[in-house]
């Protein structure tokens, strides 16, 4: 019954509103438009980090780094530049949506997203959403969600920047960012070429991290259109082509390579009615995979995944008050590999989002969706968020939720293991925050509890190879902490950003805390800005990880905790209206520290960046 409402709802209420009478005056549409409107309307009782678009400009590090360094993320990084997942709050990759520009492109291969095949200067904004988002987001986003963010402006403008910089281990990295508008047309380009020989010493020891060079190219290209004033057509569109060598570990060695092949391509049509605002998406994904176990030979296996995405959605303004915004989405994803074969896989998707601010102090938001996944029994989902206004300096936030994931292609097929009997894991959650703002000041905590079901996890099988199985159920808690302050002393400019993270993930039968997720996580950013000349200083503390389940330390069972500075300086030698051109040298690992991000693959050690950069 419950479903069939939902149906209906988003059926019969749009055209209900489309018989409402029409103002007098034709509306223009904004000037930007965000591709993703769930993110910022629908999501008062979430936690929300933003990352700016001076920062993504100036990262001279990989997206992994940029992310590590100024956010409670963890990551699993095996080996520099090799394959990189992220992890919100002790969950898994797999369990962290990724969205560009609105919508989810987690792999349906392996289910997550690899970060260091994408790059961070080619978007205008990353964004964090912390907590349960499957309502909006589908299948996989458990933990949290990272937003990729290209947006179009019509206002006129003609920027373009060129950056060239060379670094330690020989790795070289061009990129070429170039901006355009007027009132009827805007685009924006961003191409990026990065090669490393990332031949970095093991510091204690005589070797190098051999067999791990990389080479990545990626272009991002946005068109947007206006072809009325109520009516806007845009394109956005991603390619990155990458080589890999993957390293071994510091006790063997390894010959393997791996080539990443990644197209994205969305048309996105905007109307701005009197009382709605809707929005039709079409989209391609291509993921495509070699691996050689060998680079010394031709032989290869491979993987590829095309998805085919077509998704609607109208924001709903019912009162000045209430909001409303159904969404209809369907999915088609069709595999091929020489491991899995040729699965293929349809999805159709509603939703109903509900957001209600009755005064200026309080916001409320009820959110259903409901899927119908071939081969699967999809759970109705839901999320209710509240935020109160206690005063102008101090809200309270609360948001519960009911999350999903459905196993990917890998999880099902893959041979030999893949399981056929496995159902989705299912998830629920709670988070309660707090937020005070006085002046150029911010201060957050969170507290947060999850307890999933039917864990996806590979394990050693009876018939000699390793095979998923749906075998546990845990629970997640912790607090984060965060803090923003700029102060300004005359023309001396000094910012903080800091973030802490204690998290428990722990499986409930062994009550034994889940490998690779630290207890404590901890970055401090403070940067300097007077007139021409900048300067940062960076800290990161990561906390001992498990690489057992038997929870015991020691360099067989455990990756000991370790602290990281950086040191960056930057200086405005040419700097006119039209033209500047800045210089930069970042010092990455300042102390020389011996770490490991995973157990027996050495990160690199005390290590340099010089970048010239021309704005013009």
């Amino acid at each position: 019954m419950v479903r069939i409402i939902l149906l209906f709802l988003l059926l019969c209420l749009a055209p209900m509103v489309r018989a409402q009478k029409p103002t007098d005056s034709i509306q223009r549409l904004d000037e930007v438009v965000l591709s993703d409107v769930k993110l910022k309307r629908y999501a008062h009782g979430f936690k929300v980090a933003v990352l700016n678009d001076s920062l993504l400009k100036q990262s001279t590090g990989s997206f992994t780094d940029v992310l590590r360094f100024n956010s409670t993320l963890y990551f699993k990084e095996n080996g520099y530049g090799m394959v990189s997942s992220p992890s919100f709050r002790g969950t898994n990759a797999s369990q962290t949506a990724v969205i560009w520009n609105g919508i989810a492109i987690n792999s349906q291969l392996t289910g997550q997203t690899d970060f260091n095949t994408m790059n961070i200067t080619n978007f205008k904004s990353v964004e964090i959403r912390s907590g349960g988002g499957s309502v909006q987001y589908g299948s996989g986003a458990i933990g949290g969600s990272i937003h990729l963010n290209n947006t179009l402006s019509f206002e006129s403008h003609f920027d373009n920047t060129l950056s060239l910089s060379y670094g330690s281990y020989n790795t070289k990295n061009i990129s070429y960012l170039s901006s355009y508008a007027n009132d009827k047309l805007s685009f924006n380009i961003g191409v990026n070429y990065v090669d490393s020989d990332n031949d970095y010493k093991y510091l204690n020891t005589d070797q190098r991290n051999e067999n791990g060079a990389f080479n990545n190219g990626s272009l991002n290209a946005n068109i947007g259109y206006v072809l009325s004033p109520r009516n806007v057509l845009k394109i956005y569109h991603q390619s990155f082509i990458g080589e890999r060598e993957f390293s071994g570990t510091i006790s063997s060695t390894s010959l393997a390579k791996y080539d990443d092949k990644n197209f994205r391509t969305m048309l996105e049509w905007s109307h701005q009615g009197d009382k709605t605002f809707s929005k039709l998406k079409v989209a391609h994904l291509q993921e495509h995979f070699k691996y050689y176990g060998n680079k010394n030979t031709s032989n290869y296996s491979f993987g590829k995944v095309n998805t085919y995405l077509i998704n609607y959605t109208s924001d709903i303004k019912l009162s000045e008050e209430l909001n409303f915004k159904p969404i209809l989405s369907y999915n088609y994803y069709e595999g091929q590999g020489s491991s899995f074969g040729n699965p293929n896989r349809k999805e159709f998707s509603t939703t109903a989002l509900l957001q209600y601010q009755p005064t200026d102090q309080w916001e409320y938001g009820i959110n259903l969706r409901q899927d119908f996944t071939s081969g699967f029994r999809s759970p109705l989902l839901f999320s209710f968020d509240v935020a109160y206004a206690v005063s102008e300096y101090y809200k309270l936030k609360l948001n519960g939720s009911k999350n999903y994931r459905v196993p990917t292609f890998n999880d099902l097929y893959w041979q030999p293991g893949g399981n056929l009997d496995l159902v989705p894991e299912r998830s629920y959650q709670v988070d309660f925050g707090q937020e005070i703002s006085y002046k150029s000041a911010k201060l957050s905590l969170n507290a947060y509890y999850i307890k999933t079901s039917d864990l996806i996890q590979w394990q050693p099988s009876a018939s000699g190879f390793w095979s998923p199985e749906n075998v546990a159920k845990t629970q997640n808690y912790g607090a984060e902490l965060s803090l923003d302050y700029t102060h300004h002393v005359n023309a001396h400019q000094f910012s903080v950003h800091a973030n802490y993270a204690y998290t428990i993930s722990e499986d409930l039968e062994t009550k034994s805390q889940l490998i690779y997720v630290p207890y404590h996580k901890a970055n401090f950013n403070l940067a300097y800005n007077y007139q021409k000349l900048s300067a940062y200083f960076q800290q990161l503390y990561t906390g001992e990880v498990f690489t057992t389940t038997e929870n015991l330390s020691g360099v067989f069972y455990s990756v000991e905790a370790y602290t990281l500075s950086n040191l960056g300086i930057s200086y405005a030698l040419f700097n006119k209206k039209s033209q500047q051109i800045d210089l930069s040298l970042k010092v990455n690992n300042l102390f020389n520290t011996a770490y490991e991000n995973v157990a027996f693959r050495p990160m690199p050690d005390r290590n340099f960046n010089f970048q010239v950069q021309y704005k013009f």
